[in-house]
């Protein structure tokens, strides 16, 4: 009673399954669950393309701007493309539908392996970011980024196991919090650039750009391409949004991407303007924001909207990263428990083993966003450039009003992206992208494993002959004792009630206590021979079983049931106290067919 209090307390009261269409969420909420991942992006995007160049020299730095207007470019092509999903999967296709029905199983596993690995960057990258961001305003807690990006993402778990609704009315403000914020960093910066409060270092366009190697020029815009990460959540998302779901999520996706649009040209433009650098412990956006605030209040909430905001982005992998987990083990490529909803009507086991593999890697990268980003958006374009793919299909074959025009949009988006995904896996694979592409294919692997395990259990267990239900049984009980108490007894009474012939087994490994248990039996009177084992090597749970099976050869026919006594102690803690025969005699008999187990509990009082 006490444990179902401190669950209610965290992560609410369990809710009907008719409550399920009172959590949809209207288009405002939904803009911060499922967008805070796209916008959040503008905090690092910037700087992810300044750092490659700056390497080189600082007037390579100018090169900032023209591939922060060709990715903008991009996302317009890209959320063009998606816009045309929502319309076409109104009940949420996301990557993996699209690409499984249009292109095939195969296909569309590769795409759900890409989804699943780049939701789980997202909460790390997401976690860590945030973390930068406040130790860029509070530098003595960098040495704890790890702790505190862990426990960011342990706060954003909790949140979410209470259910979408709740998550949305949580994470609304600090979402608008961030972009109200933003907001006021590039309006002021440009203000102040305009009356000459603040002197730009450098032109917006350059008559002569310094030669670079177009290696850099495409590293730099790839890893720039992070801006793109979270644009596909919408997609995936589409049933949790009002009626009519299709309309409203294409408005909110119209949203973002104005949204996410203007703040990444700003961001990148005010940086171009100020010559920037990147330094090794504060952010560019940090930068930004002493160079147009000053320091103070203004600044202190764009570090602090952009710590939440970037903790927030992991909300979207929270929201969308379950949700393809369940489509995945409704088709029996992923363990079948994924697909059930929890006491808050959301996939809550998925949004644990989510939460506790994304914190396993803010450890193993000791929580550094700049070594997570090389593995980041190799999945999201791979999905992008299949789920495209597959649309073109879609299109041709399902021939919707304007279908030519939507075939342009969804091949442009299938060509660009995929151009994308060659230079991001050639200019990272040596950065950590090899890991995102051997991971993948070992995915898909485990998913065709999987499913096919299931296909043998479903062999395994069909009835394809008629089965006489109304033939007796004979019916053997093995009961192992390690003394004679109450609970025994009840044991006893249960074996002789479901059987006439009972097996009481005890191992003997003291000859006085044998005799003492020998002579308390006879006055028992209970008709059942006491069989005792030897155990010449001091074990309790061998003898056993060699009895069981044993006792099991005499008639293949008979149904062998293991009846185990045992107490429970009234506090979980008192079990130490206790050896675990039972459970050990439990644990071994799983594993061993045509037997039956069952245990007779007898409870002990404070």
């Amino acid at each position: 009673m006490g444990f179902r209090k401190i669950k209610n307390f965290f992560f609410g009261r369990p809710l009907e399954t008719a409550a399920l269409h009172h959590q949809r969420l209207p288009k405002w909420k939904a803009l911060a669950v499922f967008s805070s991942d796209a916008l959040s992006s503008v905090a690092y995007a910037t700087q992810e393309i300044l750092i490659p160049l700056s390497l080189v020299s600082l007037t390579a730095t100018s090169w900032s701007l023209p591939i922060c207007f060709a990715i903008s470019t991009l996302l317009i092509v890209v959320s063009s493309s998606y816009w045309q999903t929502i319309r076409s999967y109104p009940k949420g296709g996301g990557a993996y539908t699209v690409t499984k029905d249009n292109l095939g199983t195969l296909p569309g596993l590769v795409s759900g392996a890409a989804l699943l690995i780049d939701y789980v960057l997202t909460v790390a990258v997401s976690a860590a970011a945030g973390v930068e961001a406040i130790t860029s305003a509070v530098p003595f807690l960098y040495e704890h980024r790890v702790l505190l990006g862990c426990l960011a993402i342990l706060i954003v778990m909790m949140i979410n196991l209470r259910g979408v609704k709740e998550s949305g009315n949580v994470f609304a403000i600090p979402t608008y919090l961030f972009i109200f914020s933003f907001l006021s960093l590039i309006l002021t910066g440009f203000f102040k650039l305009e009356f000459g409060i603040l002197q730009p270092k450098a032109p917006i366009f350059h008559e002569v750009y310094p030669e670079i190697s177009l290696y850099l020029l495409l590293k730099a815009f790839a890893s720039g391409c992070a801006a793109l990460t979270g644009i596909e959540a919408i997609s995936n998302g589409v049933p949790a949004f009002k009626r009519p779901e299709s309309q409203n999520a294409r408005i909110t996706l119209l949203w973002m991407v104005i949204i996410l649009g203007g703040f990444f040209i700003g961001a990148t433009t005010l940086a171009h303007l100020l010559a920037l650098v990147p330094a090794s412990e504060e952010t560019t956006i940090s930068q930004l924001g002493r160079s147009v605030f000053g320091g103070g209040i203004p600044y202190f909430t764009l570090q602090a909207s952009t710590a939440l905001i970037l903790f927030l982005a992991a909300n979207t992998s929270f929201a969308d990263f379950p949700r393809v987990c369940s489509i995945l083990a409704n088709d029996r490529f992923l363990p079948r428990q994924l697909a059930s909803l929890g006491d808050r009507l959301v996939f809550s086991k998925g949004i644990l083993v989510l939460g506790l593999v994304s914190m396993g890697l803010i450890v193993l990268f000791q929580g550094t966003t700049h070594h997570l980003i090389p593995l980041y958006a190799i999945g999201v374009f791979l999905s992008f450039t299949l789920s495209q793919s597959g649309m073109v299909r879609h299109h041709w074959v399902v021939r919707e009003p304007k279908w030519r025009l939507s075939i342009v949009f969804s091949a442009l988006g299938a060509l660009t992206t995929f151009v994308v995904l060659i230079v991001i896996s050639v200019t990272k694979f040596t950065g950590g992208a090899w890991v995102v592409l051997a991971l993948i294919p070992m995915m898909v692997v485990w998913f065709r494993s999987t499913r096919e395990h299931y296909r043998k259990v479903a062999v395994q267990l069909a009835i394809h002959e008629d089965v006489d239900l109304k033939k007796k049984v004979k019916h053997v009980v093995v009961l192992p004792i390690s003394g004679i108490h109450k609970g025994t007894l009840d044991a006893i009474k249960y074996a002789k009630s479901i059987a006439k012939d009972v097996r009481v087994v005890y191992v003997e490994l003291d000859e006085a206590a044998t005799e003492r248990l020998k002579s308390t039996w006879g006055r028992l009177n209970t008709g059942i021979e006491l069989v005792v084992l030897q155990s010449p090597y001091r074990s309790v749970i061998q003898p056993i079983l060699d009895y069981i099976r044993s006792v099991d050869q005499e008639d293949k026919d008979d149904m062998l049931t293991v009846v185990i006594p045992e107490f429970v102690t009234a506090r979980w803690w008192h079990s130490i106290y206790h050896n675990q025969t039972a459970f050990l005699i439990r644990t071994a008999l799983m594993f061993e067919p045509n037997k039956v187990v069952t245990s007779v509990r007898y409870h002990l009082s404070r």
